[in-house]
């Protein structure tokens, strides 16, 4: 068993801003525009009376890319992922059932907390456990149409052009959007990696790591679900 962490969700860049993390743990997932031709995306407009993060009304009528997919989301209906990106595919397409991928997103402080870093960071914010090996593009192809089935409504399949590099589907039972986060950056800074980055991960936690797939053995992925399971029980305070 092995684990794989990527980086998703909104940020400075697309749309202009991150979604929130509290001093509770509690979180919003945003996703990033879609910037490609898609057949029917939800919009920021539809995700916003599900939201407390404040949407620009410029942006209420701009189509999301939905990616990861979780079930507890508006507008989601299995845990899928698909990436395009060579830097994302390339690990993630050597997967097997029973690996983890988790997902983290930077987010902004909105009030101060011990634990929290000063005005944004980088934490996790939920998993897959593969229930199958991944799939890559042109394995995807070549499924019928029973096997493509669970990645109906993932934004890649959506999209005018199939593109992904790599798909994931998660088992239902042991992948989640979690309800607290788990900081993967040290109260003093978001640039500022912890030990779950330095020492359980093969990441050195220098220069950009937030934006980086950031890689687990067994041991590490097994120490990470634990931490996992301790903060989501509500620590009030986290000494990454």
């Amino acid at each position: 068993m092995r684990a794989i962490a990527i980086n998703v969700g909104a940020n400075t860049n697309e749309p202009g801003f991150r979604a929130p993390v509290r001093p509770d743990g509690t979180f919003e997932y945003v996703p990033i525009p879609e910037s490609e031709p898609a057949r029917d995306p939800p919009t920021y407009g539809d995700l916003a009376p599900h939201l407390d993060t404040p949407i620009p009304d410029d942006l209420r009528a701009t189509p999301v890319h939905l990616d990861p997919e979780f079930p507890e989301y508006p507008h989601c209906e299995r845990y899928t992922y698909g990436d395009e990106h060579g830097i994302k595919a390339g690990p993630l397409s050597g997967l097997a059932a029973g690996d983890y991928v988790f997902f983290y997103a930077t987010l902004s402080v909105t009030d101060p907390a011990p634990w929290l870093p000063p005005a944004w960071g980088a934490f996790l914010i939920g998993h897959f456990r593969l229930a199958q090996d991944a799939i890559t593009g042109e394995e995807y192809a070549r499924l019928t149409e029973a096997d493509r089935a669970p990645f109906a409504n993932n934004a890649h399949v959506r999209r005018e052009t199939v593109d992904a590099r790599v798909f994931l589907l998660g088992d239902p039972d042991e992948s989640r959007l979690y309800e607290r986060v788990l900081p993967l950056s040290r109260p003093t800074g978001g640039t500022d990696a912890s030990p779950l980055v330095t020492a359980l991960s093969s990441d050195s936690g220098k220069g950009p790591w937030w934006r980086r797939p950031l890689r687990f053995d067994e041991r590490a992925t097994r120490r990470l679900l634990a931490l996992r399971d301790s903060f989501a029980h509500g620590l009030s305070e986290y000494h990454g």
